[in-house]
C-alpha cells in the first residue's frame, strides 16, 4: 500500500517589480480613457478585456497551475495602482477576485483545477447576491432546483458589480429542495440571464453594479457550492477591494492636484507668490494630502498582511490558529475602513483648496474623485464597522464575519 500525498501548492508571493511591470503599461493605456468613460459613461468593456488577456484575473492562482503566485498584500498593493488608473475597474473585478480567493481555498479537487484553468484562460467571474425588492433580513428568493444532472437558478438581483463584463457570475441563492444557501456560479453565455446597466449612483458609474435576472438558467452541479464552506475572511477581502479602491483614489488625486497646481498661470493679488507652485500655503494643502494618501496607502497594506495569514492558515491544520487569523483579518480591515474612509473623503474634498474656481468645471471631472470616494465608502456602514472595533477593544467581542441586509420587521 502507497501514501498518496496531495499536492497543495499556495500562492505565497512572487517578485513585485517584475509582476507590477507586466500590467503597469496596461493601467496606463486605462488611465488615458478614464476621464472620457467617466464623462460619457462609457463601460470599460475594453480596459478589462486587456487585463483579462494579460492575465491579471489569475495573478493569485499558484504559479504550479500557471498562475503568477501572488501573495494576497501584493494582489492589493496592484489594485491600488489601478484604481489610481480608472477607480471604476478594481470594484468592477471585486467579485472576480472573491471567488478566486475561495477557489484558492478550497479543497483540492479536479473541479479546483477546472476553476485554476478558466482563470488562466482569462475567465472572469462577476457577482450577485443582493435581493430586489421588499425582502427581509435572512429572506432569499433566488433558488437553484435539480433538474437531472444539472440545476436551474431563478431570481433577480441587484448590485451585480462586475457582472457584464464576465463569463461567469458568483450568485447568491438558496436550494429549492433543502433550503440551504449556496453559491450558484453560473455562465453568462447562456439565454438564461438578462443582464441590464440600470445602475445610477452618483459615483462608480461605470462598475457595471446594475440588475441581474435568471430564468432558468443552467448550472453545473459541480458549481453549486454550500455557502458555508465560503471562505472565512471573505468580508474582510471584500473590504480590501474597497480599501485599495480609495487608495487608488486617492493617489489619483494628488497626481491631478500636484499637476493643477504645477501649471496654474493665473494668481491672486493677495497670494504669497509670483507663481501658484511657489505658494508656500498651497505647498502645505498639497502636502496634507500626499501625507493623507500616504497613511491611507500605509493603512491598506497592512490591513491585507493578515488576510494572507489567514489563507495560509486554511492548510496549517491548526483549527485555533486559523479562527485567531480570520478574527485578526475582519478587524485590521475594520480599522482601515475607519480611517481610510475619513482620509480620503478630506483628500477628495480638499484638492479644491489649492486651486481656483476654473478647476470646478465639468471637462476636467475632478469631482469624480470626490464621488467615487463617497461611493465606494457608503457600501460598508462605517459607524457600525467602528463600533465592531471598539467592542473589542473594550469587551474582546468577535467582529462578525457574515452579514446581511434587508427590511427590518413590520411595525
Amino acid at each position: 500500500m502507497t501514501d498518496h500525498h496531495v499536492i497543495n501548492p499556495l500562492s505565497t508571493g512572487t517578485d513585485y517589480a517584475a509582476l507590477a511591470a507586466r500590467f503597469r503599461p496596461i493601467f496606463a493605456r486605462i488611465a488615458e480613457g478614464a476621464v472620457q468613460r467617466e464623462q460619457q459613461r462609457i463601460l470599460p468593456h475594453e480596459p478589462i478585456q486587456w487585463l483579462k488577456e494579460a492575465g491579471f484575473g489569475a495573478v493569485r492562482v499558484p504559479v504550479e497551475y500557471g498562475g503568477s503566485g501572488a501573495s494576497v498584500p501584493q494582489l492589493f498593493e496592484l489594485l491600488i495602482e489601478l484604481a489610481e488608473a480608472d477607480a471604476n475597474v478594481p470594484q468592477a473585478l471585486r467579485g472576480h477576485f472573491a471567488f478566486a480567493e475561495d477557489r484558492l481555498n478550497a479543497p483540492p479537487s479536479p473541479g479546483r483545477d477546472r476553476w485554476f484553468a478558466r482563470f488562466v484562460a482569462g475567465d472572469i467571474v462577476g457577482c450577485a447576491w443582493t435581493e430586489i425588492g421588499a425582502v427581509a433580513i435572512g429572506e432569499v428568493m433566488t433558488q437553484v432546483t435539480p433538474d437531472g444532472d444539472q440545476w436551474r437558478l431563478n431570481g433577480e438581483k441587484f448590485y451585480s458589480t462586475g457582472s457584464l463584463f464576465a463569463d461567469w457570475i458568483d450568485v447568491f441563492a438558496r436550494r429549492s429542495d433543502t433550503g440551504a444557501d449556496v453559491i450558484a456560479a453560473v455562465r453568462t453565455a447562456q439565454p438564461g440571464i438578462v443582464q441590464t446597466d440600470d445602475w445610477d449612483g452618483f459615483g462608480q458609474r461605470t462598475t457595471g453594479s446594475g440588475s441581474s435576472r435568471f430564468d432558468n438558467a443552467v448550472v453545473e452541479a459541480e458549481n453549486v457550492i454550500d455557502f458555508s464552506t465560503r471562505f472565512k475572511y471573505q468580508t474582510a477581502f471584500y473590504q480590501l477591494v474597497l480599501l485599495a479602491t480609495l487608495s487608488g483614489i486617492g493617489r489619483a488625486t494628488l497626481r491631478d492636484v500636484s499637476r493643477g497646481v504645477s501649471q496654474r498661470q493665473r494668481i491672486y493679488s493677495h497670494g504669497n507668490a509670483p507663481h501658484v507652485s511657489q505658494d508656500a500655503q498651497v505647498q502645505q494643502v498639497v502636502g496634507e494630502i500626499a501625507a493623507w494618501v500616504y497613511a491611507a496607502e500605509a493603512a491598506t497594506l497592512r490591513a491585507t498582511q493578515p488576510a494572507q495569514q489567514a489563507y495560509l492558515a486554511r492548510f496549517g491544520q491548526d483549527s485555533a490558529a486559523e479562527h485567531q487569523a480570520n478574527v485578526e483579518a475582519e478587524l485590521q480591515s475594520a480599522r482601515a475602513q475607519v480611517a481610510v474612509t475619513e482620509l480620503i473623503q478630506r483628500v477628495t474634498t480638499t484638492l479644491f483648496n489649492a486651486l481656483g474656481a476654473s478647476d470646478v468645471r465639468a471637462s476636467k471631472s475632478l469631482d469624480r474623485h470626490w464621488r467615487n470616494a463617497r461611493t465606494v465608502s457608503s457600501h460598508n456602514p462605517t459607524l457600525y464597522k467602528a463600533r465592531i472595533v471598539g467592542d473589542w477593544a473594550i469587551n474582546g467581542t468577535e467582529p462578525p464575519f457574515v452579514w446581511l441586509i434587508g427590511n427590518g420587521p413590520k411595525t
